[in-house]
């Protein structure tokens, strides 16, 4: 984002960074967004670490949510990938393509939005840039962050006989998705109004760990976020380290409201065990060290559960209760 300001008239794009963005772009790399780039200094002894993720108006957010709210996911989807690497944000780079249907009003929010998390989260923005588009409104947000060096928790180096962790509760984002999508599914219709409110915030908003980045470098092998769902997810941080692992459904932690959608309509379970948008932590963490882990992490205010463990070989494993091995039509989400 740059407002071209050098004596003529600002352009349209100009005016908008100028009233919208500029007086959020604090930070001194953000240089006042009246250049074409920002300067970041890498702090000394850091290395640093970058994600993006782009969201599109009706694949990750439905196109009549709060634009402030979609904002504020942008946000925070890709400050969860900091935060399950361990580093802590430096800044943030944004774009995002505007449809004709998006006014002056809704523009206002989203950039509300992107302030507001900014700091909450101490993410400055940095820069980034505005485009028009037919539509459907779409918004790329890259996250710098910075971990010591060469202590990034990467997906890859999990062991076999080692813990299987995951943070908060799983599956609250995909009922909230079922929730918007068939509200009248008999699990979901024996919600309380107070239990529909929660999913549906849990989809809205999710819930960057980032207090969990200190117990993740210290005690973790392995880790990621919960994005594309739960069982997929970790099928890809066993594969990518090389080895098995098996999990038990029980003790996978469900909020109240999950569970008593679940225990209403046990077909749910899959949609929780497999649906996306958690944004939960997912760890492989050394069994000597789960005690520390747990301590650092509940210290943090975040709660942490050990749903399984790591083996020999290939493959994942969810067991039920009994015991037995469950099967789902799909470990995830994926767009291809």
């Amino acid at each position: 984002m740059a407002d071209g300001s050098s004596g003529a008239r600002p352009s349209g794009e100009d005016a908008l960074i100028a009233r919208l963005f500029a007086p959020i772009a604090t930070h001194a790399g953000a240089l006042g967004l009246k250049d074409d780039a920002a300067l970041l200094s890498v702090p000394a002894g850091h290395e640093l670490v970058l994600t993006k993720d782009a969201l599109v108006a009706g694949v990750h957010f439905f196109a009549d949510d709060p634009p402030e709210a979609i904002a504020r996911k942008a946000m925070r989807v890709n400050l969860s990938d900091l935060a399950a690497k361990g580093a802590r944000p430096l800044g943030v780079m944004l774009a995002f393509a505007i449809p004709p249907d998006m006014d002056a009003s809704a523009l206002d929010a989203f950039a509300r939005g992107i302030g507001a998390d900014a700091a909450l989260y101490d993410a400055p923005l940095l820069g980034g840039d505005t485009v028009r588009t037919p539509g459907p409104f779409t918004v790329s947000l890259t996250a710098i962050g910075a971990v010591p060096t060469g202590e990034m928790v990467r997906r890859t180096d999990a062991r076999a006989g080692q813990a299987i962790v995951v943070s908060g509760t799983i599956g609250d984002a995909a009922l909230g998705l079922a929730l918007r999508l068939e509200p009248e599914r008999p699990g979901l219709a024996a919600l309380s109004e107070e239990e529909r409110a929660f999913l549906l915030d849990r989809y809205l908003l999710p819930r960057p760990r980032l207090p969990l980045i200190r117990a993740l470098r210290e005690h973790a092998s392995a880790a990621m976020d919960v994005s594309d769902g739960l069982v997929g997810d970790l099928a890809k941080m066993l594969a990518a380290s090389g080895i098995g692992g098996e999990i038990d459904a029980a003790r996978v932690p469900l909020s109240p409201a999950a569970r008593r959608a679940v225990e209403a309509e046990p077909a749910l379970l899959e949609v929780a065990l497999t649906g996306g948008d958690d944004y939960e932590i997912l760890a492989a963490v050394p069994h000597h060290a789960l005690s520390r882990f747990h301590t650092v992490a509940t210290t943090a205010g975040i709660g942490v559960s050990v749903i399984g463990h790591t083996v020999e070989g290939q493959g994942l494993t969810v067991r039920d209760g009994e015991g037995a091995p469950l099967s789902f039509a799909q470990g995830s989400f994926s767009h291809f």
